[in-house]
């Protein structure tokens, strides 16, 4: 499970506003080996976090490029999956590779959807003469969609579903982005709301789409920051992109599988058309 806020900005009014704010939790079995954030692919000019599990090594969860490309991933919660399916991963590394823009890629998975387990995938591209963020869930519409300006949330249902962790985070992340803040203390507080492990239960919604799962791991699951044995929440992720394309990408990641442990490293590029 994963969650992930962000607000669209794609021609800012005010100097200090910023075109993309992401805030991203990764919510993975604390074991799945995996490799933190850094630059990677030809020309080092990819930089994400990297899946090593055994047939899904190379994929990726979310990642941006020198180039202005981005994509983050998250699954669709059903307790039934096929363990034969394409690996999801991959859906964002190879954008990230590929050369086609941020719709058309989209258009092209949306043929092949049927070929993977549930997920919502969004794809963008920061240029000098156009933004464009684009979003596609195999559990949804056949076609992807453009999004417009705005602030939206997507955790492990389709975009916006209105789940009430869903709702509570992007009324936090909301309140967050209006505020006038400098760069380190806005990934501060996107932070601060990421580990929020206050829990929203009841969720009749939510609980709807999780029929198999159990009474325990529903409630874990109804949490921003995600808590249970084994398995919750191991990485946070703020990007910001400025209106002068300058790029900050902020992980902070558990080590060594303790909920006590964490490393925070940030990386800071331009962008280049």
């Amino acid at each position: 499970m994963c969650i992930i806020f962000f607000k669209f900005d794609p021609r800012p009014a005010s100097k200090n506003a910023y075109r993309l704010v992401l805030a991203a939790n990764r919510d993975e079995t604390y074991s799945r080996p995996s490799k933190a954030a850094d630059f990677w692919g030809n020309g080092k000019e990819i930089l994400g976090g990297l899946d090593l599990e055994e047939g899904k090594e190379g994929g990726s969860w979310l990642g941006v490029t020198k180039r202005g490309k981005l994509a983050a991933l998250t699954n669709y919660m059903e307790w039934r999956t096929n363990p034969d399916a394409h690996g999801r991963g991959f859906l964002v590394s190879n954008y990230l590779t590929d050369s086609l823009d941020s719709f058309s890629y989209l258009r092209k998975v949306a043929s092949e959807g049927h070929l993977y387990n549930g997920f919502n995938l969004l794809t963008a591209d920061f240029r000098a003469d156009e933004d464009t963020v684009c979003y596609y869930g195999n559990k949804g519409a056949p076609e992807p969609i453009r999004l417009k300006a705005g602030i939206y949330a997507l955790s492990n249902s389709l975009l916006e579903t209105p789940w009430r962790k869903l709702q509570h985070g992007k009324r936090l992340f909301t309140s967050v982005v209006n505020k006038t803040l400098p760069p380190e203390g806005l990934v501060q507080e996107l932070l601060h709301i990421l580990n929020n492990e206050e829990l929203h239960t009841p969720d009749p919604m939510q609980e709807s789409q999780g029929v198999g799962y159990s009474k325990d791991m529903l409630q874990a699951l109804s949490a921003l920051c995600v808590r249970s044995p084994g398995y919750g929440t191991r990485t946070n992720t703020v990007i910001l992109i400025d209106r002068d394309d300058n790029v900050s990408f902020t992980e902070r990641n558990m080590l060594n599988c303790d909920v006590t442990q964490w490393s925070t490293t940030s990386f800071d590029f331009q962008l280049q058309y």
